[in-house]
């Protein structure tokens, strides 16, 4: 299983979010190590960014925050890697006819300051991240839910007219049911995501201390953070999940960059990382040996367009066949083999592998044609300015590759293309919050759960929490409404595919390539392993004496 994880934004160039699950989709190349004597209270370290907001359940929607987060909270489901789900804090979840859905939870599940999970656990925690007046990020993912417009109404300052979502209904402490506007037949999946989590009463007593100092009911409890220097947790011995932790707990060291955190793996310092610099891919192999961890992952790296910028829509919106003609001057069988040592993979479309729904060659614009791109910008209307930049967080390893991709589009067409550099993650996001990226920029994407629809919808959606971009086109929500209310799984699948070739009438961004994790650990740790979405299972590690 996954581990239920709220990291959407992808930090680093290579891996970025942690799971808390006792298995995954794939096992690192140290998951059968020599184990040796092994210590049960042992705590092992990683690296980490420090988070960009506080730690919320409803507002966590980046790597660094989110790998935290994954271990102190458990959400009702998880997937397998097959996709399929498995149940977590609930003991099942029904439906009849994929509209209203009832939960049935497992009894005996504590917080960690002792307070029952109950349903009124969910339904709160529920409410309270979907309500406009609580400003979390990720509010959009209960729209699904009846009675979403009272508690978050659409209009820019328009305040609510209830507190709770008219879909929940308590049954008893252990049975709740969901009633959704219209059917999603994959909304079970969704419930593996963070914002999905139960938080404790004490929780709105004082939401910005929840923050700062998270209850949560996972299988590791909150102990420290030391802003900008690391964030401990400890094992909860009274956790009542399948994903038990073999080790005492995590201690997770902030790098400000990935050439720093590898010299202290090296040098025994840190004892797992997450992602390598790209300087650093040619000699890892020989470095670590058996301790070298190179294996797919369900993640894409894009390139979206800031759809706000003046460049884009004054005097009028970009033509689509524009960022066609940019993608097709991006050179990326050769980017990845030789700047990224062919740790990538070139991307044929925007749904990453291993989910429900990935389709090989999807679209062709990812081609490298550089003659058909010089004709796409010209017949879309030509760059404005001829000049491009790249926003990107100088700290997660992606200075090279964006020189090359600059470098590709330049030598390709005559459009100037420079990189743009924010000092680390959190200065990124917050120039993508706060509108004031100028061109493009660097993004990337992980499975919050394994259906195409997750690359799509929650992406490219109007509103969507993921729409960074302020992409928006009418003709393109009504397709995805309609493949969300499909009467089955396999029909909603099958519907998002054709939408996924159809996007690239819109180019809402630039598929690049997917993911793989290229990590490694120490001598002190092992049983390291990567699941489905590139996460190291901190439950799965094991100190040694």
């Amino acid at each position: 299983m996954r581990g239920a994880k709220s990291a959407k934004w992808v930090a680093g160039a290579i891996v970025v979010a942690l799971a808390a699950t006792a298995c995954g989709g794939g096992k690192s190349d140290g998951g059968s190590d020599a184990k040796g004597a092994v210590d049960p209270n042992g705590i092992f370290s990683i690296e980490l960014g420090e988070p960009e907001k506080p730690l919320l359940t409803g507002d966590t929607m980046e790597s660094n925050g989110s790998a935290v987060m994954a271990g102190l909270f458990s959400t009702l489901v998880d997937y397998k890697a097959d996709g399929s789900l498995e149940m977590i804090n609930a003991e099942s979840v029904t439906t009849t006819d994929s509209k209203t859905w009832t939960v049935k939870l497992k009894p005996g599940w504590t917080f960690h300051d002792g307070t029952p999970v109950t349903s009124k656990s969910f339904v709160d925690a529920w409410n309270w991240n979907a309500n406009v007046k609580n400003a979390q990020g990720l509010a959009s993912w209960f729209a699904d839910i009846k009675g979403f417009d009272k508690v978050h109404p659409e209009a820019e300052g328009a305040k609510p007219t209830s507190d709770k979502l008219d879909g929940l209904k308590i049954v008893d402490d252990n049975t709740f049911t969901i009633e959704l506007n219209t059917a999603v037949p994959y909304f079970a999946h969704k419930l593996a995501y963070i914002v999905f989590a139960p938080l404790p009463e004490s929780f709105y007593k004082d939401p910005k201390a929840g923050g700062e100092k998270p209850v949560g009911n996972g299988p590791y409890k909150f102990k420290s953070w030391d802003h900008k220097k690391q964030i401990e947790i400890t094992r909860f011995d009274g956790y009542k999940g399948p994903n038990k932790a073999k080790n005492g707990g995590v201690l997770f060291k902030n790098y400000t960059t990935l050439e720093a955190a590898y010299e202290d793996l090296k040098s025994g310092n840190v004892d797992v990382l997450r992602q390598l610099a790209p300087k650093d891919l040619p000699v890892y192999r020989q470095d670590l040996g058996d301790r070298a961890v190179d294996q797919a992952y369900s993640a894409i790296q894009t390139i979206a367009v800031a759809f706000y910028a003046d460049q884009w829509k004054k005097p009028k919106q970009v033509d689509p066949k524009v960022i066609q003609g940019l993608s097709m001057a991006i050179d990326r069988a050769t980017i990845t083999k030789t700047v990224l040592n062919g740790t990538r993979e070139p991307a044929t479309g925007w749904v990453a592998k291993g989910v429900l729904g990935y389709q090989p060659n999807a679209v062709d614009v990812t081609k490298f044609d550089p003659a058909k791109a010089k004709e796409l910008i010209k017949a879309g209307g030509g760059v404005p300015n001829n000049k491009i930049s790249i926003q990107y967080n100088a700290d997660g390893g992606h200075k090279e590759w964006v020189e090359a991709v600059c470098n590709s589009i330049t030598q390709s067409t005559g459009v100037q293309c420079v990189g743009d550099g924010k000092p680390d993650f959190q200065a990124d996001l917050t120039a993508r919050k706060t509108k004031q990226v100028k061109s493009l920029y660097r993004s990337g994407w992980v499975l919050d759960y394994p259906v195409n629809a997750n690359f799509i919808s929650d992406l490219f959606r109007t509103g969507a929490g993921g729409n960074q971009g302020d992409f928006s086109n009418k003709e393109l929500d009504a397709k995805i409404a309609k493949a969300d209310s499909a009467k089955t799984l396999d029909e909603s699948v099958k519907a998002y595919q054709a939408i996924e070739k159809d996007l690239v009438n819109y180019m809402p961004s630039i598929p690049l390539w997917y993911y793989k994790v290229n990590a490694g650990y120490s001598e002190k740790v092992s049983g390291v392993a990567y699941g489905q979405d590139g996460d190291p299972i901190l439950t799965g590690v094991e100190v040694k004496k």
